[in-house]
């Protein structure tokens, strides 16, 4: 077994490394995954099926866990990633063909299986190449990469689908993460304890990480309503360059999430968490408002300093709560959850909005209250961070030196 090594300060070479393949990464992501709400719409779902397109590839993403969890700790995590990566490039090139909704489908759940481990391998990479008393503090700055990507992937998928159409979008897409496999071949990792390879409830869940795992599903859960129908709601009310919600959010967690890692660090994660989930709240109540460009931008103003603020609060804390060797484990228990949450809420929200429309409510309507609907499982996220909220300080006080 190779000894851990002794990791110093944030910026190392190897923090660099899956820094920059992280940006990349998630780049292409956010290009499609922002057009496959969209395309489903073009092609005639109703919003229910647009939301079980949407949630699919969660079906793939958790039945991989019993394999894939246990892996994470006991074999190489940049080949894992390499793989994962040409799993979801495979579902892209299908994307690029497709014509009809049982294709999408099947592309979406051949992405679930790769999809499911990239964020947790990619965190996981990113934990271990970090200092432990720096740990919030490099997490938030490690999602400033995907602050980036959010920035400009989702204007930039927009603009293409609407100059070149879906299909050739995801094949642009599919060479976007081509490039981030090849960040990825000449990448060192932080060598940490292995575990050997053994299936099994303790390799697939870290129980030290269910509790925090089960307040970012509930939080999730909300975000996903808008996320997969926030272009959709701007078309029905006209409202034109929707891209740039995501490019004003990303930018919003650019300057929020370094700013609340390090009062994390030195506060503890209860005085961001509790706080964050109570904005996003707010900005929940005003996208049931909003009828302007103006206003989506304001909602996503407020809803990325309240996400920002708590998401990475959550992740940290129970990274903090695992032990190094089990680390794998303890990222992949937050997306199994999170996995949850993308499987339920889109499908959620896509019903609540044929049923509305179903007894007569106006779209615009329908998708407002919605929105109004989603805030509770957001306040009983806050309810339950409330009752935890000394679990979630994570400081650890010093002595004092006597003099």
């Amino acid at each position: 077994m190779e000894a851990t090594q002794k990791i110093d300060k944030i910026w190392n070479p190897i923090f660099i490394s899956v820094f920059v393949a992280n940006i990349c990464i998630s780049l292409g992501q956010n290009m499609m995954n922002t057009l496959i709400p969209k395309f489903a719409d073009s092609l005639g779902a109703t919003a229910t099926i647009v939301g079980i397109v949407s949630s699919m590839f969660t079906i793939t993403a958790l039945a991989i866990r019993p394999f894939s969890n246990p892996a994470f700790d006991a074999f190489s995590k940049k080949k894992l990633l390499i793989v994962c990566l040409l799993d979801v490039m495979a579902a892209f090139l299908i994307y690029s063909t497709a014509h009809s909704i049982p294709v999408l489908v099947v592309a979406r759940l051949i992405q679930g299986a790769g999809t499911g481990c990239i964020t947790p391998l990619c965190l996981a990479m990113a934990a271990d190449a970090l200092p432990e008393d720096k740990l919030g503090s490099g997490i938030g700055i490690y999602m400033i990469g995907q602050s980036i990507a959010q920035a400009i992937g989702p204007n930039i998928g927009l603009n293409m689908s609407a100059a070149i159409g879906y299909n050739r979008s995801f094949l642009i897409g599919a060479i976007v993460l081509f490039a981030g496999v090849l960040t990825c071949i000449p990448m060192k990792e932080a060598q940490t304890p292995k575990r050997p390879y053994r299936i099994s409830l303790k390799s697939m869940l870290a129980k030290e990480a269910i509790p925090y795992s089960i307040l970012m599903m509930l939080m999730m859960i909300s975000g996903c309503a808008i996320y997969s129908y926030i272009a959709i709601y701007a078309d029905i009310l006209n409202v034109q360059n929707i891209g740039l919600y995501f490019t004003v959010s990303a930018v919003s967690l650019l300057v929020i999430r370094p700013i609340a890692g390090k009062i994390s660090d030195t506060k503890g994660f209860d005085k961001v968490i509790l706080p964050g989930i109570l904005i996003y709240i707010v900005s929940f109540i005003l996208m049931a408002r909003v009828h302007t460009l103006a206003g989506f931008l304001l909602v996503s103003v407020v809803s990325a300093l309240g996400n920002g603020i708590a998401y990475p609060a959550i992740q940290a804390v129970s990274m903090k709560k695992v032990p190094i060797e089990r680390r794998g484990s303890g990222t992949s228990t937050n997306y199994i959850f999170v996995d949850i949450a993308n499987l339920v809420g889109p499908i959620i929200a896509g019903a609540m909005i044929d049923g509305f429309i179903a007894h007569g409510t106006p779209r615009a309507q329908s998708y407002s209250n919605t929105y109004l609907i989603m805030i509770i499982p957001l306040a009983i996220s806050f309810i339950y961070a409330f009752i935890i909220r000394k679990d979630l300080v994570g400081i650890e006080k010093k002595p004092k030196e006597e003099k």
